[in-house]
């Protein structure tokens, strides 16, 4: 009877451990599987952390390469300031339209008419239109002397911000030498910047194929032959850059090289004009000196042109447009003549207009 019972209870004990066996196999087969998803769960984990600082790597990089791009292209435009409109006349599109002023030329000028589309070989600047004011001032070389600078300085200075976005100032290069078409725009681009990106100030340079053969003409009895030729040059070479402002402001003012500008000259001549009661008027003097300081409305441009170019080899253009209007229309004004080495080169000019 002992020995059964016995026999009972070790059946029964190897029951039990065959179950608790079962159990932990079974517990040690899920933990088994729970620790493999946990480490797939790591490893997935993982490899998204991976592509993530891939990504973020490649935003980097693509970001860096963005910034370098922005410094180089900010570099670029502060070593290169003429980067605004360069053309020359031959690369102007075909969809592009420039301005017809230039066409009366052809009627007086027959070396034009199979020349097409008469416009500036270079220009530099926004070509600014819808201003109140242009203001034309004509270069050319004067040897080892130029007032150029000062001339610039003085008259782009003294206008207020307001002064300076409702009127464009256009430096026009009348001279065939390279070399100094060259030394004028590397000035002005160095050291008129904010101006050329403004819109406010612009350089054009006139074409040499404009100009008739002048000196094959007749010699008058008061001048050289040289001084006459130079004398019919300046006529052409302002009643180029009158058409090229022309499209540009309801008034022009013209100017020279050798001038210098006054302060608040601006603001008076714009009280002036705006102060007119009668619109009845020809042209406006602000200086008595030759052809500095006259102001015309720049839809009478072309009609003053005309005149000009009918009797350009007979009289300075002074005198032209003293034929024109004999009477003063006002009282001189603030431009004042500083310059005492001519554009005639050879010649001094030591008449100085004082404002007054």
């Amino acid at each position: 009877m002992r020995t059964k019972q016995v026999n009972v209870l070790i059946a029964l004990a190897a029951v039990m451990l065959f179950s608790f066996s079962c159990f932990c196999i079974s517990r040690m087969t899920q933990t088994s599987n729970q620790l493999i998803n946990c480490r797939n769960h790591i490893l997935e984990f993982k490899e998204k952390m991976l592509r993530l600082k891939n990504k973020t790597e490649r935003n980097r990089q693509e970001l860096i390469k963005a910034l370098s791009k922005m410094k180089y292209e900010m570099t670029q435009r502060k070593n290169m300031p003429i980067n605004l409109v360069e053309k020359k006349m031959k690369t102007l599109g075909k969809s592009e339209t420039a301005s017809n002023t230039f066409e009366i030329l052809k009627f007086f000028f027959p070396h034009l008419r199979k020349a097409g589309r008469i416009y500036p070989d270079v220009i530099i600047g926004k070509e600014k239109t819808g201003v109140s004011f242009a203001l034309g001032i004509s270069t050319v070389n004067r040897g080892n002397q130029s007032y150029l600078k000062q001339t610039l300085n003085s008259v782009v200075s003294r206008m207020t911000p307001s002064e300076e976005k409702d009127s464009v100032v256009i430096v026009s290069v009348a001279d065939g030498n390279e070399d100094y078409l060259k030394s004028v725009v590397d000035m002005i681009t160095k050291r008129f910047k904010r101006q050329l990106r403004s819109g406010s100030l612009e350089i054009i340079s006139i074409p040499a194929f404009f100009y008739p053969n002048i000196f094959h003409v007749k010699q008058s009895t008061e001048d050289s032959g040289r001084s006459e030729n130079w004398r019919i040059k300046q006529v052409l070479d302002f009643c180029f850059l009158m058409l090229y402002a022309q499209p540009k402001a309801m008034y022009y003012l013209q100017l020279e090289d050798d001038i210098i500008a006054k302060k608040t000259y601006f603001t008076k001549i714009t009280d002036f004009v705006h102060n007119i009661t009668s619109k009845n008027w020809f042209y406006i003097e602000f200086s008595i000196l030759g052809f500095i300081g006259k102001l015309f409305k720049s839809e009478d441009l072309t009609d003053f042109v005309r005149f000009f170019l009918m009797f350009y080899k007979d009289k300075p253009i002074d005198l032209l447009l003293g034929d024109i209007f004999q009477v003063k229309m006002c009282n001189p004004g603030e431009t004042p003549h500083v310059g005492i080495e001519s554009s005639l080169p050879g010649e001094e000019q030591y008449s100085k207009d004082i404002y007054y």
